[in-house]
């Protein structure tokens, strides 16, 4: 439990808003929450039907689930997001921002409209979510804003200089905005994975893949439920004092 405005609120009353919950690392944090019997609000862009099927996957588990579709980039679809959230009387506790896009390629072939793209969805969209979800829990003395970023934010990557930029700029934003939080109980933390077996790594070939596994000291891709673990623990209330911390669950790869 954890004390709000004087009362105790369970984890069971608690809501968690997962952007771009629909497929990958983002259906596994939803369904991780589910499991511990957490209200579910479940984001995407466009993909309606895998999103029904998460929040089904999720309803399995116990969990009262709520789906919304909002395009990240825009201020005013995600103020008639919270707005559609707040009539049915959802205002939540925890916002895990993991909706990204890569753009792999080098970087004298990334247009303006590609930079613009990649910038919009994995920052901004960070920046207008938060901007737009913290009020409530800093009403509430209580919050916490988790952003999945990447390895690559971190060390860069060769011809992902785009999303490497993207993802340190939302390190930044985590260091930055926690200091800002953390008189209000709310929490600021990203998790930065390296390389996870989602279908984000559809490109790779078996061979590529197996180098890079090659490249791993723990001679493996992460399994997706091993970053939604970690999500989950920077989530509960007796984590309340780790915040404006970059965690990289890499298998060592990057030190």
């Amino acid at each position: 439990m954890t004390a709000l405005n004087g009362r105790e609120k369970t984890i069971g009353e608690m809501t968690v808003l997962v952007t771009g919950a629909s497929r990958g690392i983002g259906a596994k944090i939803a369904e991780r929450f589910a499991s511990v019997g957490m209200n579910i609000v479940i984001h995407y862009s466009k993909s309606h039907e895998a999103a029904n099927e998460v929040a089904r996957q999720c309803m399995e588990l116990g969990a009262k689930v709520y789906t919304v579709s909002a395009d990240l980039r825009k201020t005013g679809e995600i103020a008639r997001m919270r707005a559609r959230l707040e009539d049915h009387g959802i205002y939540p506790d925890i916002l895990v921002n993991n909706a990204g896009v890569a753009k792999y390629g080098m970087l004298t072939d990334v247009t303006e409209e590609e930079w613009d793209e990649v910038m919009d969805v994995n920052l901004k969209g960070v920046f207008l979510c938060s901007q737009a979800f913290m009020p409530y829990m800093v009403s509430q003395r209580f919050g916490r804003i988790i952003n999945v970023s990447s390895v690559w934010g971190i060390s860069g990557a060769s011809c992902e200089v785009v999303y490497s930029a993207a993802k340190g700029g939302v390190n930044a934003f985590t260091k930055a905005l926690a200091k800002e939080l953390a008189p209000s109980g709310v929490t600021v933390n990203a998790v930065a994975p390296g390389a996870v077996q989602t279908d984000m790594m559809s490109g790779f070939s078996a061979e590529e893949i197996r180098q890079l596994e090659e490249e791993i000291p723990a001679g493996r891709l992460a399994a997706p439920d091993e970053i939604s673990s970690l999500v989950y623990f920077l989530a509960l209330p007796e984590s309340g004092y780790i915040t404006g911390q970059i965690i990289s669950p890499n298998g060592g790869w990057v030190t």
